[in-house]
Protein backbone atom coordinates (compact mmCIF):
# COMPACT_ATOMS: atom_id res chain seq x y z
CA UNK A 1 0.00 0.00 0.00
CA UNK A 2 3.14 2.53 0.85
CA UNK A 3 5.22 1.33 -2.49
CA UNK A 4 1.26 2.61 -4.51
CA UNK A 5 1.21 6.14 -2.50
CA UNK A 6 4.79 6.23 -3.09
CA UNK A 7 4.04 6.10 -6.78
CA UNK A 8 1.13 8.03 -6.89
CA UNK A 9 2.99 10.79 -5.03
CA UNK A 10 6.49 10.78 -7.63
CA UNK A 11 4.03 10.84 -10.51
CA UNK A 12 2.07 13.47 -8.91
CA UNK A 13 5.12 15.70 -8.01
CA UNK A 14 6.27 14.68 -12.06
CA UNK A 15 3.16 16.00 -13.38
CA UNK A 16 2.97 19.15 -10.89
CA UNK A 17 6.48 20.45 -12.02
CA UNK A 18 5.76 19.77 -15.51
CA UNK A 19 2.49 21.56 -14.99
CA UNK A 20 4.30 24.43 -13.68
CA UNK A 21 6.70 25.34 -16.76
CA UNK A 22 5.30 28.08 -18.83
CA UNK A 23 7.35 25.89 -22.36
CA UNK A 24 4.40 23.62 -21.42
CA UNK A 25 1.82 26.42 -22.23
CA UNK A 26 3.57 27.84 -25.14
CA UNK A 27 4.13 25.00 -27.22
CA UNK A 28 0.31 24.54 -26.67
CA UNK A 29 -0.52 27.69 -27.82
CA UNK A 30 1.44 27.30 -30.76
CA UNK A 31 -0.38 23.77 -31.50
CA UNK A 32 -3.49 25.75 -31.21
CA UNK A 33 -2.62 28.01 -33.55
CA UNK A 34 -1.24 26.20 -35.96
CA UNK A 35 -4.65 23.47 -35.92
CA UNK A 36 -6.72 26.89 -37.06
CA UNK A 37 -3.95 28.36 -39.45
CA UNK A 38 -4.57 24.61 -40.85
CA UNK A 39 -8.00 24.49 -40.72
CA UNK A 40 -8.52 28.27 -42.73
CA UNK A 41 -5.57 26.81 -44.96
CA UNK A 42 -7.64 23.84 -45.74
CA UNK A 43 -10.89 25.24 -46.26
CA UNK A 44 -9.39 27.82 -48.49
CA UNK A 45 -7.37 25.44 -50.43
CA UNK A 46 -9.29 21.92 -51.38
CA UNK A 47 -6.97 21.01 -53.99
CA UNK A 48 -3.75 21.41 -53.01
CA UNK A 49 -1.72 18.43 -50.74
CA UNK A 50 -1.61 17.90 -47.78
CA UNK A 51 2.21 18.21 -47.41
CA UNK A 52 2.34 21.41 -48.84
CA UNK A 53 -0.49 23.13 -46.82
CA UNK A 54 0.64 22.01 -43.70
CA UNK A 55 4.74 22.54 -44.51
CA UNK A 56 3.19 26.67 -45.38
CA UNK A 57 1.76 27.07 -42.14
CA UNK A 58 4.81 25.58 -40.04
CA UNK A 59 7.05 27.71 -41.74
CA UNK A 60 4.52 30.83 -41.08
CA UNK A 61 4.25 29.44 -37.84
CA UNK A 62 8.60 29.63 -37.21
CA UNK A 63 8.26 33.00 -38.29
CA UNK A 64 5.56 34.20 -36.00
CA UNK A 65 7.48 33.08 -33.17
CA UNK A 66 10.81 34.01 -34.43
CA UNK A 67 8.97 37.50 -34.11
CA UNK A 68 7.28 37.06 -30.70
CA UNK A 69 10.52 35.69 -29.06
CA UNK A 70 12.76 38.57 -30.41
CA UNK A 71 10.31 40.68 -28.95
CA UNK A 72 9.78 38.87 -25.55
CA UNK A 73 12.84 38.01 -24.74
CA UNK A 74 15.37 40.54 -26.37
CA UNK A 75 13.44 44.12 -26.74
CA UNK A 76 11.04 44.39 -23.75
CA UNK A 77 13.41 43.14 -21.33
CA UNK A 78 16.20 45.46 -22.68
CA UNK A 79 13.92 48.20 -24.00
CA UNK A 80 10.43 48.65 -22.94
CA UNK A 81 10.64 51.23 -20.40
CA UNK A 82 8.46 54.28 -20.35
CA UNK A 83 11.44 56.54 -20.49
CA UNK A 84 12.67 54.71 -23.72
CA UNK A 85 9.28 53.61 -25.10
CA UNK A 86 9.74 55.44 -28.33
CA UNK A 87 13.34 53.83 -28.76
CA UNK A 88 11.72 50.81 -27.79
CA UNK A 89 8.59 51.24 -30.59
CA UNK A 90 11.10 52.15 -33.11
CA UNK A 91 13.02 49.23 -32.63
CA UNK A 92 9.94 46.84 -32.64
CA UNK A 93 8.60 48.00 -36.06
CA UNK A 94 12.22 47.97 -37.32
CA UNK A 95 12.77 44.32 -36.58
CA UNK A 96 9.56 43.58 -38.39
CA UNK A 97 10.59 45.45 -41.43
CA UNK A 98 13.60 43.30 -41.23
CA UNK A 99 11.84 39.74 -40.94
CA UNK A 100 9.08 40.86 -42.80
CA UNK A 101 11.56 40.41 -46.06
CA UNK A 102 12.67 37.27 -45.20
CA UNK A 103 9.75 35.60 -44.20
CA UNK A 104 8.35 36.82 -48.07
CA UNK A 105 11.75 35.36 -49.51
CA UNK A 106 11.63 32.14 -47.38
CA UNK A 107 8.33 31.54 -49.21
CA UNK A 108 9.06 32.74 -52.34
CA UNK A 109 11.74 30.40 -52.87
CA UNK A 110 9.43 27.38 -51.66
CA UNK A 111 6.25 28.24 -54.19
CA UNK A 112 9.33 27.71 -57.05
CA UNK A 113 6.63 25.48 -58.62
CA UNK A 114 3.53 28.08 -57.76
CA UNK A 115 4.12 30.87 -60.20
CA UNK A 116 0.73 32.42 -58.97
CA UNK A 117 1.70 31.76 -55.50
CA UNK A 118 4.74 33.66 -56.04
CA UNK A 119 2.74 36.83 -57.53
CA UNK A 120 0.62 37.32 -55.01
CA UNK A 121 3.52 36.67 -52.13
CA UNK A 122 4.68 39.58 -53.59
CA UNK A 123 1.84 41.69 -54.05
CA UNK A 124 0.59 40.87 -50.07
CA UNK A 125 4.27 42.19 -48.47
CA UNK A 126 2.21 45.29 -47.16
CA UNK A 127 -0.46 42.89 -45.65
CA UNK A 128 1.98 40.95 -44.31
CA UNK A 129 4.18 43.45 -42.46
CA UNK A 130 1.02 44.76 -40.68
CA UNK A 131 0.31 41.16 -39.79
CA UNK A 132 3.66 40.56 -38.59
CA UNK A 133 3.48 43.89 -36.86
CA UNK A 134 -0.21 42.84 -34.96
CA UNK A 135 1.56 39.78 -33.88
CA UNK A 136 4.59 41.32 -32.46
CA UNK A 137 2.32 43.71 -30.54
CA UNK A 138 -0.33 41.65 -28.82
CA UNK A 139 2.90 39.73 -27.89
CA UNK A 140 3.64 43.05 -26.17
CA UNK A 141 -0.07 43.33 -24.33
CA UNK A 142 0.52 39.81 -23.34
CA UNK A 143 3.81 40.10 -21.73
CA UNK A 144 2.37 43.10 -20.02
CA UNK A 145 -0.65 41.39 -18.92
CA UNK A 146 1.00 38.11 -17.70
CA UNK A 147 3.53 40.00 -15.58
CA UNK A 148 0.54 42.50 -14.30
CA UNK A 149 -0.70 39.00 -13.15
CA UNK A 150 2.32 37.36 -11.68
CA UNK A 151 3.21 40.65 -9.94
CA UNK A 152 -0.50 40.34 -8.23
CA UNK A 153 -0.01 36.30 -7.46
CA UNK A 154 3.02 37.07 -5.55
CA UNK A 155 1.76 40.34 -3.86
CA UNK A 156 -1.10 38.06 -2.47
CA UNK A 157 1.49 35.14 -1.82
CA UNK A 158 3.45 37.14 0.35
CA UNK A 159 0.91 39.05 2.10
CA UNK A 160 -0.94 35.34 2.87
CA UNK A 161 2.77 33.77 4.00
CA UNK A 162 3.33 37.49 5.64
CA UNK A 163 -0.54 37.00 7.35
CA UNK A 164 0.19 33.50 8.65
CA UNK A 165 3.73 34.16 10.31
CA UNK A 166 1.80 37.03 11.99
CA UNK A 167 -0.76 34.77 13.03
CA UNK A 168 1.63 32.10 14.25
CA UNK A 169 3.42 34.43 16.19
CA UNK A 170 0.20 36.29 17.72
CA UNK A 171 -0.39 32.65 18.69
CA UNK A 172 2.67 31.44 20.63
CA UNK A 173 2.32 34.20 22.39
CA UNK A 174 -1.47 33.72 23.42
CA UNK A 175 -0.30 29.89 24.65
CA UNK A 176 2.37 30.89 27.12
CA UNK A 177 0.16 33.97 28.04
CA UNK A 178 -2.71 31.53 29.45
CA UNK A 179 -0.22 29.05 31.40
CA UNK A 180 1.20 31.83 33.33
CA UNK A 181 -1.78 32.54 34.64
CA UNK A 182 -2.89 29.43 35.64
CA UNK A 183 0.20 28.67 36.67
CA UNK A 184 0.04 31.63 39.25
CA UNK A 185 -3.46 29.89 40.70
CA UNK A 186 -1.85 26.78 40.85
CA UNK A 187 1.34 28.08 42.99
CA UNK A 188 -0.87 30.13 45.24
CA UNK A 189 -3.27 26.92 45.95
CA UNK A 190 -0.27 25.01 46.78
CA UNK A 191 1.49 27.59 49.16
CA UNK A 192 -1.74 26.94 51.06
CA UNK A 193 -1.89 23.58 51.15
CA UNK A 194 -5.43 23.32 49.20
CA UNK A 195 -7.34 20.21 48.69
CA UNK A 196 -8.31 22.13 44.97
CA UNK A 197 -4.82 21.79 43.90
CA UNK A 198 -5.06 18.16 42.43
CA UNK A 199 -7.95 19.07 40.52
CA UNK A 200 -6.82 21.80 39.34
CA UNK A 201 -3.61 19.96 38.34
CA UNK A 202 -6.00 17.68 36.07
CA UNK A 203 -8.09 20.24 34.69
CA UNK A 204 -4.64 22.25 33.17
CA UNK A 205 -3.45 18.89 31.50
CA UNK A 206 -6.83 19.14 29.49
CA UNK A 207 -6.59 22.52 28.81
CA UNK A 208 -2.60 21.63 28.08
CA UNK A 209 -3.95 18.85 26.05
CA UNK A 210 -5.79 20.90 23.87
CA UNK A 211 -3.39 24.08 23.22
CA UNK A 212 -0.28 21.41 22.13
CA UNK A 213 -2.10 18.77 19.86
CA UNK A 214 -5.48 20.67 18.40
CA UNK A 215 -4.30 24.34 18.79
CA UNK A 216 -1.44 24.22 16.07
CA UNK A 217 -4.63 23.74 13.39
CA UNK A 218 -5.97 26.61 11.58
CA UNK A 219 -9.36 25.77 12.84
CA UNK A 220 -10.93 23.38 15.61
CA UNK A 221 -14.07 21.91 15.95
CA UNK A 222 -16.14 24.09 17.68
CA UNK A 223 -16.77 21.45 20.42
CA UNK A 224 -13.98 21.30 21.59
CA UNK A 225 -13.08 25.09 21.69
CA UNK A 226 -16.63 25.57 24.24
CA UNK A 227 -15.31 22.40 25.94
CA UNK A 228 -12.03 24.22 26.66
CA UNK A 229 -13.92 27.27 27.83
CA UNK A 230 -15.53 25.06 30.46
CA UNK A 231 -13.01 23.55 32.00
CA UNK A 232 -11.55 27.46 31.93
CA UNK A 233 -15.14 28.09 34.29
CA UNK A 234 -14.35 24.83 36.21
CA UNK A 235 -10.93 25.74 37.13
CA UNK A 236 -12.01 29.26 37.99
CA UNK A 237 -14.56 27.76 40.09
CA UNK A 238 -12.11 25.45 42.16
CA UNK A 239 -9.13 28.58 42.57
CA UNK A 240 -12.15 31.18 43.26
CA UNK A 241 -12.27 32.09 47.49
CA UNK A 242 -15.14 34.35 47.91
CA UNK A 243 -18.64 33.42 46.17
CA UNK A 244 -18.76 34.44 42.33
CA UNK A 245 -22.04 33.79 40.08
CA UNK A 246 -20.45 32.38 37.15
CA UNK A 247 -22.55 31.17 34.62
CA UNK A 248 -22.73 29.52 30.76
CA UNK A 249 -25.29 29.47 28.76
CA UNK A 250 -25.30 27.61 25.23
CA UNK A 251 -28.30 28.21 22.79
CA UNK A 252 -28.68 26.65 19.56
CA UNK A 253 -27.05 23.05 18.71
CA UNK A 254 -23.40 22.28 18.13
CA UNK A 255 -22.70 20.07 14.97
CA UNK A 256 -19.86 20.49 12.82
CA UNK A 257 -18.87 23.97 12.95
CA UNK A 258 -15.17 24.80 13.17
CA UNK A 259 -13.54 28.35 14.02
CA UNK A 260 -9.68 29.60 14.60
CA UNK A 261 -9.12 27.99 18.37
CA UNK A 262 -8.65 30.51 21.09
CA UNK A 263 -11.01 32.91 20.16
CA UNK A 264 -13.37 33.53 22.70
CA UNK A 265 -11.18 32.73 25.80
CA UNK A 266 -9.15 35.90 26.00
CA UNK A 267 -12.41 37.90 26.23
CA UNK A 268 -13.50 35.29 29.55
CA UNK A 269 -9.87 35.36 31.05
CA UNK A 270 -10.49 39.96 30.82
CA UNK A 271 -13.49 38.91 32.48
CA UNK A 272 -11.96 36.89 35.51
CA UNK A 273 -8.84 38.82 36.15
CA UNK A 274 -9.87 42.88 35.54
CA UNK A 275 -13.84 42.36 36.55
CA UNK A 276 -14.03 39.19 39.41
CA UNK A 277 -10.27 39.80 40.00
CA UNK A 278 -10.59 43.43 41.55
CA UNK A 279 -14.21 42.34 43.69
CA UNK A 280 -13.74 42.34 47.67
CA UNK A 281 -17.41 40.66 47.86
CA UNK A 282 -19.67 39.23 45.76
CA UNK A 283 -19.78 39.15 41.52
CA UNK A 284 -20.80 37.68 38.47
CA UNK A 285 -19.53 36.61 34.93
CA UNK A 286 -22.20 35.31 32.68
CA UNK A 287 -21.40 34.10 29.53
CA UNK A 288 -23.56 33.04 26.67
CA UNK A 289 -22.80 31.38 23.58
CA UNK A 290 -25.47 31.36 20.88
CA UNK A 291 -24.87 28.87 18.19
CA UNK A 292 -26.00 28.94 14.36
CA UNK A 293 -24.73 26.78 11.20
CA UNK A 294 -22.55 29.38 10.17
CA UNK A 295 -22.86 31.84 13.22
CA UNK A 296 -21.16 31.95 16.27
CA UNK A 297 -22.27 34.79 18.65
CA UNK A 298 -20.55 35.63 22.31
CA UNK A 299 -21.64 37.57 24.92
CA UNK A 300 -19.69 38.22 28.07
CA UNK A 301 -20.84 39.96 30.87
CA UNK A 302 -18.92 40.80 34.41
CA UNK A 303 -19.58 43.10 37.36
CA UNK A 304 -16.93 45.91 38.06
CA UNK A 305 -16.18 47.07 41.77
CA UNK A 306 -17.49 50.39 42.49
CA UNK A 307 -13.50 51.58 42.64
CA UNK A 308 -10.57 49.82 41.18
CA UNK A 309 -7.22 49.58 42.91
CA UNK A 310 -4.58 52.15 40.83
CA UNK A 311 -2.32 49.18 40.43
CA UNK A 312 -5.33 47.26 38.25
CA UNK A 313 -4.87 49.83 35.41
CA UNK A 314 -1.60 48.28 34.79
CA UNK A 315 -1.42 44.22 34.59
CA UNK A 316 -0.49 42.46 31.76
CA UNK A 317 -3.96 40.56 31.07
CA UNK A 318 -4.07 43.36 27.92
CA UNK A 319 -1.75 41.30 25.74
CA UNK A 320 -4.52 38.62 25.46
CA UNK A 321 -6.85 40.96 24.46
CA UNK A 322 -4.70 42.96 21.99
CA UNK A 323 -3.84 39.30 20.08
CA UNK A 324 -7.37 38.57 19.64
CA UNK A 325 -8.47 41.42 18.30
CA UNK A 326 -5.33 40.91 15.99
CA UNK A 327 -6.55 37.53 14.97
CA UNK A 328 -10.05 38.39 14.39
CA UNK A 329 -8.40 40.65 11.72
CA UNK A 330 -6.54 38.60 10.13
CA UNK A 331 -8.50 35.45 9.93
CA UNK A 332 -12.11 36.81 9.67
CA UNK A 333 -11.64 40.28 7.88
CA UNK A 334 -15.18 41.78 7.38
CA UNK A 335 -16.69 38.59 8.51
CA UNK A 336 -16.72 39.71 12.50
CA UNK A 337 -17.97 42.61 14.61
CA UNK A 338 -16.78 43.10 18.43
CA UNK A 339 -18.41 45.91 20.47
CA UNK A 340 -17.14 46.45 23.93
CA UNK A 341 -18.98 48.33 26.64
CA UNK A 342 -17.40 49.46 29.73
CA UNK A 343 -20.28 50.24 31.85
CA UNK A 344 -19.91 52.03 35.39
CA UNK A 345 -20.71 48.50 37.42
CA UNK A 346 -20.12 45.86 34.23
CA UNK A 347 -18.04 45.12 31.30
CA UNK A 348 -19.81 43.44 28.15
CA UNK A 349 -18.30 41.87 25.12
CA UNK A 350 -20.29 40.91 21.93
CA UNK A 351 -18.90 39.24 19.59
CA UNK A 352 -19.95 37.80 16.12
CA UNK A 353 -17.92 35.77 13.75
CA UNK A 354 -19.62 34.51 10.58
CA UNK A 355 -17.91 30.96 10.27
CA UNK A 356 -19.20 30.12 6.55
CA UNK A 357 -16.23 32.19 4.86
CA UNK A 358 -13.27 30.52 7.51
Amino acid sequence: MQAVKNRYSFWGDRLKKLFSRPQLYHAIFWLLALSGFLYVAFTQNPGYSPFFIISNQILNIIFFAIIVYFNLFYLVPNYFRWTRLSHYLGLLVLSVIIITPLKTMAFYLKFHDYPVWQSSLLADQWNSFYINLLVAGFSTIFKIVSDWARHQREKTELEAQTMQSELNFLRTQINPHFLFNTLNNLYALTLKKSDKAPEIVIKLSEMMRYMLYECNEKEVPLVKEVNYIRNYLELERIRQIKEIDIQLKLNGMITNQRIAPLMFIPFIENSFKHGLGNHTSQGYIHITLDVKPEKVHLNVVNSKPQTLPARSEKRSGGIGLVNVKRRLDLIYPKHHTLEIQDNPNSYEVDLDIDLSNS
